[in-house]
């Protein structure tokens, strides 16, 4: 029997394939430079932002509260209710074209310097140096038996990192539990369950995000890296290498003459590597992991500072700059390109809408609702009479009169009382009886017509006399 025919009398042979590849652990090394210094004034002005704002006061009481139970959200000097839903889309449009403005101009800046998962993955590697080392350390350490050393450095670790997290989460809660009120409980432990509830479940995800995920978030979970190319062109800032300054690539001696050499720039210390959050060698040309931190950028102007080479080798460049060696001045030219102007044109008109309308805000919201309760019906001498229920919410934080009127029916008059008063930050519900005389009935008709409510403000604040209308259906009856 043949080799062959004894393999077919076998059967086919199984082999096995993985689709997935073990994720291998990254460990950034640590640097510094122009570009990490910024990283840092970004990392330390954004947590000074979250951290303090809720100890912030304003008016008696905390500046930024969004107070859910009371339907009601204190941003500085406004007070906002559900009603005002508009703001929040006007606010995440804004904050979309702004995303999609920086990143067809320059890039993942976002991602580098100012998101979340960056700035907490950099808070997260700080407190892992400082109990572990820098990268070589920490490779030697993962890679050490366990002993008492170990397992002080790695608990420590642990524990700083689980600390941070849950001050993360407190003080998420803190903007819609009073922070103060939060604190008190915090001795006692007394949180209520929902309190706790995202207080660990803000907590948590902190610490598996910027403790274990890290760059797997950035590469894998975020959309954003995977939609980007849509607004990059050449034209774009992005972290770039110069392989026509870089290769041939090769280590040297530093008074080695890199052309004797037949070399390019690059010293191939893979350094750019090292320092890289997400793990990817920028030689390689854009990748869609690249946040663009430029820590590739800080270690190899340091690299080429210690050969004397002119610094620059990995830099912020365009593609089309990159290749056609354009100057600054050339590149600049290329900003005010189509896209960028729609990106720019569409933002400025949200942002002015959006400010003009904070600026025209009315000091007070007004809904009016029909009593389902009460048909309409026919009372002394004939009168059509309809009720209402109008909900007035002071959106100010002082107390406030106002008066309510009817029109859009000829002779339509409110019974009752017709002046009210609002406590500071406060919504009221108020019966409103109308009647419409026989007469005036019998000349509309039977059916719905449409009739306005018109509650005015008395005595502004402002020296203002505010005037909301809104309207609602007056029913006469066959």
């Amino acid at each position: 029997m043949t080799e062959a025919a004894g393999q077919a009398a076998e059967g086919p042979q199984e082999r096995i394939v993985w689709l997935y590849e073990k994720q291998k652990k990254i460990y950034p090394r640590a640097v510094g430079g122009w570009f990490a210094g910024w990283r840092w004034a970004v990392v330390l002005l954004t947590q000074l932002v979250f951290y303090g704002l809720p100890w912030l006061e304003w008016n008696a009481r905390q500046a930024v509260l969004f107070d859910l139970a009371a339907r009601r959200f204190y941003i500085f000097g406004f007070v906002l209710y559900p009603q005002d839903f508009i703001y929040l889309t006007a606010l995440l449009l804004i904050s979309a074209y702004s995303l999609f403005l920086f990143t067809a101009v320059a890039g993942r800046l976002w991602c580098g310097y100012a998101c979340p998962q960056t700035v907490y993955t950099e808070v997260f590697l700080w407190i892992e140096r400082r109990f572990e080392g820098d990268r070589a350390a920490r490779i030697r350490l993962d890679a050490a038996p366990w002993s008492a050393a170990k397992l002080l450095r790695k608990g420590g670790k642990q524990a700083a990192w689980i600390t941070l997290a849950l001050w993360t989460g407190f003080t998420f809660v803190g903007y819609f539990t009073p922070i103060k009120q939060l604190w008190a409980e915090a001795f006692t432990l007394d949180f209520g369950p929902w309190e706790w509830f995202w207080v660990c479940f803000y907590g948590a995800a902190t610490y598996g995000n910027a403790g274990f995920l890290r760059e797997q978030v950035c590469k894998y979970m975020c959309p954003y890296a995977r939609f980007q190319s849509a607004m990059f062109d050449r034209d774009t800032l992005i972290v770039t290498y110069d392989a026509d300054r870089g290769e041939p690539r090769g280590a040297r001696g530093r008074k080695a003459d890199p052309k004797a050499a037949q070399l390019g720039h690059c010293v191939d210390c893979n350094l750019c590597v090292h320092v890289c959050p997400t793990g990817i060698d920028i030689r390689k040309g854009l990748q869609y992991e690249c946040i663009g931190c430029a820590a590739c950028i800080d270690v190899c102007n340091g690299v080429m500072e210690r050969f004397d080479y002119p610094r620059g080798l990995i830099r912020y460049d365009t593609q089309n700059g990159l290749a056609q060696h354009l100057t600054r001045g050339q590149e600049w030219k290329r900003v005010l390109r189509p896209r960028v102007l729609v990106y720019s044109s569409i933002l400025l008109a949200v942002a002015a809408a959006f400010v003009a309308s904070l600026a025209l805000r009315t000091p007070f919201k007004v809904d009016v609702v029909r009593d389902r309760t009460s048909l309409a019906r026919i009372v002394d001498e004939g009168r059509i009479e309809n009720v209402y229920r109008l909900q007035v919410m002071n959106a100010s934080e002082s107390p406030q009169r106002f008066r309510i009127a009817v029109g859009g029916l000829e002779d339509a008059r409110v019974v009752g009382e017709t002046e009210l008063e609002i406590g500071p930050a406060a919504a009221r519900w108020v019966p409103v009886i109308v009647q419409l005389p026989h007469d005036e009935a019998r000349k509309v008709g039977a059916g719905a017509h449409r009739v306005d409510f018109r509650i005015t403000q008395l005595a502004g604040t402002d020296g203002r006399a505010w005037e909301v209308n809104e309207r609602s259906t007056f029913l006469v009856p066959r």
